[in-house]
């Protein structure tokens, strides 16, 4: 069954996270199917922009406990949407943790919807967000960052705004949102692209520069003695032991 639905039109490609069972969670399958899906939109003349959205009400869980995706290919896929010679504009309706707060800040526009809330869960699970830095730091407001990386805390709509993780809110986000293909739909396609890597220089040198060694710091706090703990707590519905 497929994990990335995909629909058309008018010079706009949507894909679909579409694992509902899963609250759309970063598993290995789901990353290698929206990789494969972005790789075909950026050869797709007729595709002028992709929307990344989901199903469900989880836009995305962040990684999959059960079968996580290996660091190096969650670094390939954030690059690749970074990367992608044509932009991504993410629509959400819904809840965002941890490794999906990377994905949408991978995008280069975001559009969610009042109902939408936001948390970087790693902390409380003995992990840090590692590899989801190379495309927030550069993009984000560091001192929300600070306060919502080392709390685990949610936050809504309008501080995902505030904070550079989201363009923008409102009560339907497809009202929102529209303004905003009809721009796209105007655009040239080679302006576009020349626009987007203005836009994107930055966050790709801190991808030159950090993934490596975020790569290699993700593996080795996944491997730790706390993260067992806190996923196997977060597995069986309690708290962790460090909980006080």
């Amino acid at each position: 069954m497929s994990t990335v639905g995909r629909s058309h039109e008018r010079g706009i490609e949507t894909l679909s996270l579409d694992s509902p069972g899963t609250r759309n969670a970063l598993s290995a399958t789901l990353v290698d199917a929206l990789s494969a899906a972005l790789a075909d939109c950026a050869k797709d003349d007729d595709v002028r922009a992709v929307v990344l959205t989901h199903t469900g009400n989880t836009f995305c869980a962040g990684a999959d406990l059960r079968d996580p995706p290996a660091p190096p290919s969650l670094v390939a896929l954030l690059r690749q949407v970074v990367e992608l010679p044509k932009p991504v504009v993410a629509r959400v309706t819904g809840h965002v943790r941890a490794g999906g707060l990377g994905l949408l800040g991978a995008c280069d526009i975001a559009i969610v919807s009042a109902g939408a809330t936001f948390a970087f869960t790693e902390v409380r699970i003995g992990v840090a967000p590692a590899v989801i830095s190379l495309p927030l730091l550069p993009r984000a407001d560091p001192r929300a960052l600070g306060r919502y990386y080392l709390t685990g805390e949610r936050f809504g709509p309008a501080e995902a705004v505030r904070a550079g993780l989201a363009t923008d809110t409102g009560d339907d986000a497809d009202a929102v949102l529209a303004p905003v293909l009809d721009g796209l739909r105007r655009s040239a396609p080679e302006g576009l692209a020349a626009t987007k890597r203005l836009l994107t220089a930055r966050v790709l040198e801190t991808f030159d520069r950090d993934a490596d060694d975020l790569t290699a710091l993700s593996a080795r706090l996944f491997a730790s003695a706390p993260a067992r703990e806190g996923m196997t707590a977060f597995l069986e519905r309690r708290d962790a032991a460090w909980v006080v």
